[in-house]
């Protein structure tokens, strides 16, 4: 936002403190992220933290920024005399909550009403979301605006000896992977993934192995149990963590690509593969439809099989697998960062003048 000639200012507010830039803000988040994950009591420590932050917020803004838009960018409002715009990503811990913690259920559940109730505007990432907010929270359509997420220009069909060092270090190069990218937790549906690239045949497993790509997040013990034989027979890669710098190249290698989610609220790896030139099968629920368009490859995640017949289609079929490139980057083609600026600023005014 800063340097756009439509915002004269930008300030950062992060976790507990002002900052200077994005950056900063990710970092002091993740710090937190860490200390939350090993303090006792999660609830009582989070309503502590949530007074303690919103209380020091308000009284560093007192006489400082009262004129400002307050955008919140990850559902949580705090309190502010001026307009607000919130975003929010997806109801899954309404859809799904035995799939997150449960403290952050609680905290969604208390707090999200008020959220509703004091946002001058929303954003959404995409046109489901956004109509789950007037349905399930009782917002005005007015008031509710779809900005859909762009795609970084990193992301694109890469030649070979840029992508090979990198291949080469996660022991990929020369292999005709399929790639799965996501946080190991029991949303993203890889029991399920995992189950139906089991039931491939052999020459198909050997042939394609399964990449993983994806920090460890929570209730993944049933995940882990699946993970183990393919582990062992060495047709499953987990990679873990990787780096931002790294990605493209993973993408772009990739011989297809798998993303087959329970829910979502816009699913920015399916984005980031298509653009890649990668052909996707997803799934037919929530958000992806509308992000994939015609060009992956729709099954429905909660069938062993349909995801199976999913994946031998993406994997073989060379005559759509042609189409679905082509498809995929004209799909990824329609969504960039510089779009997704200008119309969040869009919202801004709309709540300013509102």
């Amino acid at each position: 936002m800063r340097g756009n000639p439509r915002v004269s200012d930008v300030k950062f507010f992060s976790a507990y403190r002002w900052v200077d830039d994005p950056d900063q803000a990710l970092s002091a988040n993740r710090l937190l992220a860490s200390i939350r994950r090993s303090v006792p009591l999660k609830g009582l420590a989070l309503k502590a933290y949530l007074a303690g932050r919103d209380l020091w917020f308000r009284r560093s803004m007192k006489g400082r920024f009262g004129d400002y838009l307050l955008h919140s960018p990850n559902y949580l409002l705090m309190r502010h005399a001026g307009p607000s715009v919130v975003t929010i990503h997806d109801f899954s811990w309404l859809h799904f909550p035995e799939h997150h913690p449960r403290e952050r259920v609680e905290l969604m559940n208390r707090e999200m009403p008020r959220v509703f109730a004091e946002a001058t505007c929303f954003i959404t990432d995409s046109e489901f979301v956004r109509g789950e907010v007037i349905s399930i929270g009782g917002v005005r359509p007015d008031k509710v605006y779809t900005v859909p997420l762009g795609v970084d220009r990193a992301f694109r069909p890469l030649p070979v000896e840029e992508t090979a060092p990198i291949l080469q270090r996660y022991g990929l190069c020369g292999r005709a992977y399929l790639l799965a990218v996501a946080t190991i937790e029991p949303r993203k549906n890889l029991a399920r993934l995992l189950q139906a690239y089991s039931t491939l045949p052999v020459s198909l497993r050997r042939k394609h192995p399964l990449v993983l790509v994806g920090v460890r997040g929570w209730h993944t013990e049933a995940i882990e149990q699946v993970m183990a034989p393919l582990l062992a027979s060495g047709e499953l890669v987990v990679l873990g963590y990787v780096t931002e710098g790294d990605l493209p190249a993973l993408y772009s290698g990739a011989h297809a690509f798998a993303f087959v989610s329970l829910h979502e609220g816009f699913g920015l790896p399916l984005l980031e593969a298509m653009a890649a030139g990668v052909p996707c099968v997803t799934s037919n629920v929530s958000s992806l439809p509308e992000v994939g368009g015609e060009a992956a490859l729709l099954v429905s995640p909660e069938q062993v099989e349909s995801i199976r017949e999913g994946l031998i289609a993406v994997l073989s079929d060379e005559g759509w697998r042609g189409e679905a490139r082509l498809a995929g980057l004209a799909r990824a083609a329609q969504h960039s960062w510089s779009a997704c600026v200008e119309n969040t600023i869009d919202v801004y005014e709309r709540a300013i003048a509102a």
